[in-house]
């Protein structure tokens, strides 16, 4: 033992030695310098438990001298290392050879007196048994399949800084990929294992000796795996990557910002964040690819000022040029990550997607659209272009990967047409490739952007429902009404589910056991209730699940533009009448009564008096606003489009206008476009 202690020892002191004399105007005392040999499969090919690289680590006069601290104390150098120096480090990297299935490291020799072959060839032979060591540790580690069973390799091993990286790693690659319930037990089990806590002390003796990827890999995989944040492991770990933060290359960087993201703020963190920012602004200059900008920008999280985020996107502006199609398709996510919005960026962006999307995986394509929603931007174009491609490579994809695509234009208030008549046809023609999830998410894409196959409505509706009554005995109250409220928003009342939904015990606990939802929930059962009282065409008769609750009514100035052109069209104030309350808690916005047999405008006073209904026609005037259509068209959206029916049902001729478009025109334009509108109604008030 005191043998080996020794060696390890001789060993530092003439790697120390060497570097010292690569460079010998090194002046300051560098930290200790690894030089490490990871072992390869029997095939020679890396295995995925194992990161083969050439791992030599620079003298740390050769970083950047950003150095960050935990109390809050923060100095900044700037770096300046000249091409000779540069040059000198790369000549410690003298020669590379493999052998055996292993890399290994020659480095170049010094003439001095004091090494001699006998510890050459000491050193030769120790790295051999290492070799084999290591193999066998790798084989082992392959075989896991748990962290207990890497935690029971472990302790057959002696424990190494060489693999506490890769058993961590290892670790969490085995749990994310349990059920929820499965890695609650497996973390217990983890935690309660003898060895694990013989895991933590080694990396918390190791820390500052570890590989920089191993570093960034370990502190990912702890905090993953679940070990508290405020202990003894995880703030070790955090301040020994401020120590160590010059010496980080870019995916190091990535690493550790992806893994602050995760982690509640606390002096440590915040110190870490802070360096980030520091060190990625000190870089941006010198990086030319952009796949490393990309990098970057994620290393600095929504969190950094804006004028390094506005740095980086000059950067990436002036290489626009250079993008390729995975870059643009991965610079949505870059740019959801800082939670900046770039327009020009995104704007080039879609059209490289555009432009060469036959092919793009569909993980790339829904991450596109998943950060359009992050970040605000609609593009018609570029939502046009996958849903297109979708449905013209439609059957490459399966049910489940659709039903994501239309979720996905659903967040973003676009209807894709052709995607969606596709969808539905496949649903008519195999109804039970939807699982309950499914159906609840092609629900509420149909209803919310109110779409229905032509032709083939009624069809797809009764589809729906017949797959949502398997599901039935053991659907859950919330889910039950979300169900309903889409199927009555559609026009479509699914007898089992409505009678199911009006049972006391039902009613009772979405009104009193859902806690935070209750008003949500009050909203959907006011919303079936009307459906059940004015589409009587169902067997249950209407039930009074809530009292009527009456929209509130927006000011008489509420729409002045609108007003102004109706007095404008019609010379009489007393011709129309704003903010008109209605039964069933409707109200519109500007109600307008002719008389049948004049031809003519019945002032408001007189329609009140009159007892006659059926001589007067109705048109009610509705202002809506951009989010209340389809995005890109005047197509309106689920809640907008069943008040329109059952206005229609109560005797109304709806005027729909876009409020935000009837601002931007002229008067004399706005005046005829509501003169088409209102005027029209006559010839179509029969039918309506």
């Amino acid at each position: 033992m005191m043998s080996r202690k020794m060696n390890k020892k001789l060993d530092c002191l003439i790697r120390t030695i060497r570097q010292m004399q690569a460079c010998p105007s090194a002046v300051n005392p560098c930290s200790r310098t690894v030089v490490r040999t990871y072992a390869l499969g029997a095939s020679g090919h890396k295995s995925p438990c194992s990161r083969q690289r050439l791992l030599y680590e620079s003298p740390c006069w050769l970083h950047s001298s950003a150095r960050v601290f935990s109390q809050d104390t923060f100095s900044m150098i700037t770096e300046n290392t000249s091409a000779n120096e540069q040059k000198a480090a790369n000549g410690l990297l003298h020669d590379q050879t493999q052998n055996s299935g292993s890399v290994t490291v020659e480095l170049s020799r010094p003439s001095s007196s004091f090494i001699v072959t006998a510890e050459t060839d000491r050193s030769t032979g120790e790295e051999t048994d290492e070799k084999s060591a290591s193999q066998k540790y790798f084989d082992d580690l392959r075989r896991c399949t748990s962290p207990c069973d890497v935690l029971d390799m472990v302790s057959r091993h002696p424990i190494s800084p060489k693999y506490v990286s890769n058993s961590l790693a290892t670790m969490w690659m085995l749990t994310k990929k349990l059920l929820d319930d499965q890695k609650r037990y497996e973390r217990r089990v983890m935690f309660e294992h003898p060895q694990f806590s013989q895991l933590c002390q080694c990396v918390m003796q190791e820390a500052k000796y570890m590989w920089r990827d191993d570093l960034a890999y370990s502190l990912h995989a702890v905090v993953k795996l679940g070990v508290p944040q405020n202990t003894r492991l995880v703030q070790t770990m955090l301040r020994v990557c401020q120590e160590r933060l010059n010496e980080f290359d870019d995916r190091s960087l990535s690493i550790v910002a992806t893994t602050l993201q995760g982690m509640e703020k606390c002096k440590n963190v915040e110190a870490l964040q802070a360096g980030l920012q520091l060190l990625v602004e000190q870089r941006i200059p010198k990086i030319s690819s952009v796949f490393m900008l990309q990098t970057m920008m994620k290393c600095i999280g929504e969190d950094s000022p804006l004028s390094l985020k506005a740095k980086l996107e000059n950067k990436i502006l002036s290489q626009i040029n250079q993008l390729t199609p995975p870059n643009a398709q991965h610079m949505f996510s870059v740019l959801a990550k800082m939670n900046y919005r770039s327009l020009p960026i995104l704007s080039a962006c879609s059209d490289k997607i555009i432009e060469n999307i036959e092919g793009t995986p569909f993980w790339r394509l829904l991450t596109v659209l998943r950060s359009c929603k992050d970040l605000l931007y609609r593009n018609t174009v570029l939502f046009s272009g996958i849903a297109d491609y979708v449905a013209s490579t439609f059957y490459m994809w399966d049910t489940k990967q659709v039903v994501l695509f239309l979720s996905a234009f659903e967040n973003l208030s676009f209807r894709p047409v052709t995607l969606m008549d596709t969808f539905a046809e496949k649903v008519i023609s195999h109804p039970n490739s939807l699982n309950m999830k499914d159906i609840m998410a092609v629900l509420r894409a149909y209803s919310l952007l109110h779409h229905l196959p032509e032709g083939q409505d009624q069809q797809f509706l009764e589809t729906l429902n017949s797959a949502l009554n398997r599901y039935l005995p053991r659907i859950a109250n919330m889910d039950l009404l979300k169900a309903v409220y889409s199927f009555c928003i559609l026009g479509y009342l699914p007898q089992p589910a409505l009678h199911q939904l009006l049972q006391d015990e039902v009613l009772n606990d979405l009104m009193t056991g859902a806690g935070k939802n209750t008003e949500q929930n009050e909203m959907l059962l006011h919303a079936v209730n009307v459906c059940l009282a004015l589409e009587g065409h169902s067997v249950i008769k209407p039930a009074t699940v809530l009292p009527v609750e009456k929209e509130p009514l927006p000011p008489s100035s509420h729409f002045p533009e609108v007003q102004e052109v109706l007095l404008t069209l019609l010379e009489d104030a007393s011709l129309f009448r704003p903010n008109v309350q209605l039964t069933h808690g409707y109200s519109i916005d500007f109600e307008i009564q002719i008389n049948a047999n004049r031809k003519k405008m019945v002032p408001s006073n007189e329609a009140d008096q009159s007892t006659d209904d059926s001589s007067l026609h109705r048109v009610a005037v509705l202002c809506a606003p951009v989010s209340a259509f389809c995005l890109g068209s005047r197509h309106p959206r689920g809640r907008l489009a069943m008040k329109m029916r059952h206005l229609r049902l109560l005797g109304y001729h709806v005027v729909l206008i876009h409020y935000p478009e009837f601002q931007k025109l002229k008067k004399d334009a706005a005046i005829e476009l509501l003169k088409g509108e209102i005027f029209s109604s006559e010839e179509h008030l029969g039918s309506d």
